[in-house]
């Protein structure tokens, strides 16, 4: 009888370390697509006039775009094909994508350019390196929308659903931190004039890499997940999750927050070198661009806010919003008074809480409409592409980036108001 039970519980070990892994992955990818930001700005954008900013951080834009795109895709493919199948569809997505960025680097010296004004031109192969960002964002996105549930579903004995959810975000972190490091240190290595033709290897490597994963993956048992919704929550009584106010403003929370984010981790190096931090540093034995490594000790910061999260249990998710939300603020202005980027490193370990408090307080008292609520959230991740772009488009308008800061602390400003007001659902 126990020998029976046990065949019939499947061990989610095996599956819990390979979205783990992915994790890692996920994080690593994001991080290094912005980080390409700076040295293509030099590589590809030489002749491009006062458009500069606004055309590299059309980089993350283009990137974050894929997530809206992708999100419903995703689900029918889970639906329909089931959760190993698209998650080996996100892994050649992604191979796809890593290679248009290899097609980008071989590119530029045959392409040519356009033009875009009086004498102002822009490489063929930067488009195509674009076009890229959107596939790895869409890649990317069809990814999470496995390892999410999974994560939340998959029992591991020893661990909760939060439990795995905060080493997985753990994993994901480390790839975030690393990334800046893998740019700037192994990619271009330090090297006063980035150019196009250090990509092949590196990208060559990752394809390779990713491909041998979706191999391993095709050839391993992922057992189907059930979700843990009740059948009360799949009663559709016609009612909008939009009725509910603080999920509304929550998924301006999430616009906001994601948007923040990614501009101190994207733009941070664009910031530092505009303020003349442009100098080499050493870092884990190699050489790379001191913008290069507050961008790495930012998303450092992350990783330990999550890794010290659970020590703030006992505190209101409110509060540590409210907190948080007043810390960054501070940071920010005074990066942007004394003109030291450094101080946005620090924003790093505040906002490490943010999402996880933002997204609890939205769903809070939904019910049944909680899962429907979790999907309008999402929508909010597309602040990643539109307010770091805005603040490129910004710094080519104002000739730098100290005042752009701006957008970055009207964010924290909202998501100080969401967590002393807004967050208060309908009948409270």
């Amino acid at each position: 009888m126990t020998s029976s039970s046990n065949t019939q519980k499947p061990n989610y070990m095996g599956p819990f370390l390979i979205m783990v892994s992915l994790f890692f992955i996920v994080g690593f990818l994001t991080v290094v697509n912005q980080q390409f930001q700076a040295p293509l700005k030099g590589a590809f954008l030489s002749n491009v006039g006062a458009l500069k900013n606004t055309l590299t951080t059309f980089i993350t834009f283009a990137f974050f775009m894929g997530y809206p795109v992708m999100g419903n895709i995703s689900s029918r493919w889970v639906d329909n094909f089931g959760y190993k199948s698209t998650l080996i569809r996100g892994l050649v997505m992604l191979v796809l994508a890593l290679g248009i960025f290899e097609i980008s680097a071989f590119s530029n010296g045959f392409l040519g350019t356009m033009s875009i004004g009086a004498g102002e031109t822009l490489p063929y192969a930067f488009i195509i390196f674009f076009i890229g960002s959107f596939f790895l964002g869409c890649a990317l996105a069809v990814l999470q929308v496995v390892i999410n549930p999974y994560l939340v579903n998959c029992d591991v004995n020893g661990t909760s659903s939060v439990t795995r959810i905060n080493i997985g975000g753990a994993s994901n972190s480390i790839g975030t931190t690393l990334a800046p490091f893998f740019v700037s240190g192994i990619v271009f290595a330090g090297t006063a004039n980035p150019t196009v033709d250090q990509l092949y290897v590196p990208f060559a490597v990752l394809m390779a890499t990713v491909a041998l994963v979706a191999l391993t993956v095709s050839k391993l048992h992922l057992p189907n997940i059930a979700s843990k919704g009740s059948e009360q929550d799949s009663v559709d009584d016609g009612k909008s999750v939009w009725t509910f106010k603080h999920l509304k403003y929550g998924v301006i929370g999430i616009f906001v927050y994601v948007g923040a984010e990614v501009c101190i981790g994207a733009n941070i190096t664009l910031f530092a070198e505009n303020s003349g931090f442009t100098g080499d540093v050493s870092f884990l034995g190699k050489v790379m661009k001191e913008g290069a490594l507050m961008a790495s000790l930012y998303w450092f910061g992350m990783l330990v806010g999550r890794l010290c999260g659970s020590f703030l249990a006992k505190i209101s998710g409110q509060v540590q919003l409210a907190v948080a939300s007043i810390v960054a603020t501070t940071l920010i202005v005074l990066s942007m008074v004394l003109k030291n980027p450094w101080l946005l490193v620090g924003v790093g370990l505040v906002h490490s809480i943010m999402w996880g408090a933002i997204f609890a307080l939205a769903v809070d008292k939904l019910g049944k409409y909680t899962s429907k609520g979790s999907g309008a959230l999402m929508i909010g991740v597309a602040g990643g592409a539109v307010l770091p772009w805005m603040q490129g488009i910004f710094a080519d308008v104002l000739g730098g980036w100290d005042m752009t800061w701006v957008i970055v602390i009207l964010c924290e400003l909202y998501i100080l108001w969401y967590a002393m007001v807004g967050y208060k659902p309908n009948n409270a």
